[in-house]
């Protein structure tokens, strides 16, 4: 079956799970003005939801076709799988991307093991237990640059980071050179833009740098003066 093309505007989305991550989701789509249905087969899971929440709920088996039609899969623009089983949040993101076409779909993953399968199918998976591992290392180590924005599984990341004095006149471009990162924006005296390599960084100047957790660990060897 094609894919749906995902919309701009409000969207209609299934979130398949209405435990603590999925009542939280289903509230935040909610609130930005989407279309939501949340989906459990444990009446009681609904007791999450805030109180302004009014989107629909509907109980059932989550693996049951006959139950996710009814949650509005068929019309769906985008679907989370959100529930405690990687098995069961695979099932339910297979059967959304191949046989309902959705091409908005993100699973839940605990295993990291699982994400293959998930990618296999063209489906997004949200690690949390990778992601949490490497958020403690990260926050557990000494750091000159912290993560602000973590894509994937952390593969790649957005770092916030403050330029020393020992920085000041050098060039954007000569300060990420070997990374392998890109400055995506300089922010100076309150004022954010984007930067090209020949722009000259002053102290205190604020930079993200999107860059693989491996290019930050150049870009911190030069922030403690040891390149």
């Amino acid at each position: 079956m094609a894919s749906k093309e995902t919309k701009a505007g409000p969207m209609n989305v299934v979130v398949v799970g209405c435990g603590r991550v999925g009542a939280q989701l289903a509230d935040r789509l909610y609130e930005k003005g989407h279309r939501v249905a949340v989906m459990d087969q444990d009446p009681r899971s609904f007791e999450n939801l805030s109180s302004a929440f009014r989107g629909r709920t509907v109980e059932g088996d989550v693996l049951a076709r006959d139950a996710l039609v009814r949650a509005g899969i068929d019309r769906a623009d985008g679907l989370a799988a959100v529930m405690s089983s990687d098995a069961m949040n695979a099932v339910v993101a297979r059967v959304a991307r191949t046989e309902f076409g959705i091409a908005n779909v993100v699973a839940r993953n605990y295993d990291p093991r699982f994400a293959s399968l998930l990618k296999a199918v063209g489906v997004q998976a949200i690690s949390t237990t990778r992601w949490g591992a490497r958020r403690f290392e990260e926050l557990l180590s000494e750091t000159a640059a912290h993560s602000v924005f973590s894509a994937g599984s952390g593969e790649v990341r957005v770092y916030e980071l403050v330029v020393p004095a020992a920085w000041a006149g050098r060039a954007v471009g000569d300060v990420t050179a070997d990374s392998g990162g890109r400055v995506v924006a300089l922010t100076r005296a309150g004022t954010a833009g984007m930067p090209d390599d020949n722009a000259l960084l002053e102290t205190g100047d604020v930079l993200h740098v999107g860059c693989t957790p491996k290019g930050i660990q150049v870009l911190q060897s030069r922030l403690r003066g040891k390149g």
